[in-house]
């Protein structure tokens, strides 16, 4: 495509505005004492001090996890419901299909990793939102094509909004530890390359569904304003729950 969706444009233009914060910040990261004690010494060449994290920003992200894990996870199920019936009716998109499924599965993946490696407890709504999401790509691919996109773009636009609203956050501590003269973790920093590539890959997606006729499905309306309600509730139960 020539150019970004006014969406799309709107969210990368958001993430460059750190957001502000009304306290000084005073963080830890999400490893383990030990972990981190161990590691201290070799991730830390730079003369400049760690910006150390707080209780609330460990909290924060320990819920930025737990709440992607579950997303990718419905990503995934999502795709893989839609996918058999699309497919047989739209053979020219098994590769799109193919290709937004291994995306997905491949943001899962890296999810799995963080939240085992930080020793993050996984949501315990993960029954009910497996059953959700698979049900919610069965029931939109059955109504047909466009319905199956409006629910990606649906999706997307809740989730690459949320990932924004992460990596606008994490920015905003880097802006603050350079007005301290202190410096992210490392590991911190990968972090958040991480979330603004997933975020920039959701936002692809939407992209697809949007050029596949996502906006033809019937009715369009309330089957999107209900998907993105419920992704949003989906979003907060799950960094509590």
């Amino acid at each position: 495509m020539e150019s970004l969706p006014v969406l799309r444009r709107f969210v990368l233009a958001q993430s460059r505005r750190p957001s502000q914060t009304t306290s000084p910040l005073f963080l830890d990261f999400l490893a383990p004492t030990s972990i981190r004690t161990q590691q201290t010494q070799r991730r830390y060449s730079s003369s400049k001090p760690r910006y150390v994290l707080s209780k609330q920003q460990r909290e924060f992200l320990d819920g930025a996890l737990r709440v992607n894990q579950a997303g990718e996870l419905a990503a995934t199920l999502i795709y893989t419901a839609q996918s058999p019936q699309v497919v047989r009716s739209h053979p020219h998109l098994r590769p799109l299909m193919k290709h937004m499924y291994e995306q997905e599965a491949g943001h899962l993946k890296t999810f799995n990793n963080m939240v085992a490696k930080h020793e993050i407890r996984p949501t315990a709504m993960y029954p009910v939102w497996e059953v959700a999401a698979t049900f919610l790509g069965w029931s939109t691919a059955a109504l047909g094509r466009e319905a199956a996109m409006a629910c990606t773009e649906a999706v997307e636009t809740e989730i690459g909004s949320h990932y924004n609203d992460q990596v606008r956050e994490i920015l905003s501590w880097e802006a603050d530890a350079a007005r301290r003269g202190e410096e992210l973790d490392d590991e911190l920093k990968e972090m958040l390359s991480t979330f603004r590539r997933i975020r920039d890959e959701e936002l692809e997606h939407l992209d697809h569904a949007v050029a596949n006729d996502s906006k033809e499905a019937k009715p369009y309306d309330p089957l999107v304003d209900v998907i993105r309600l419920g992704c949003r509730a989906a979003i907060k139960i799950s960094e509590k729950v």
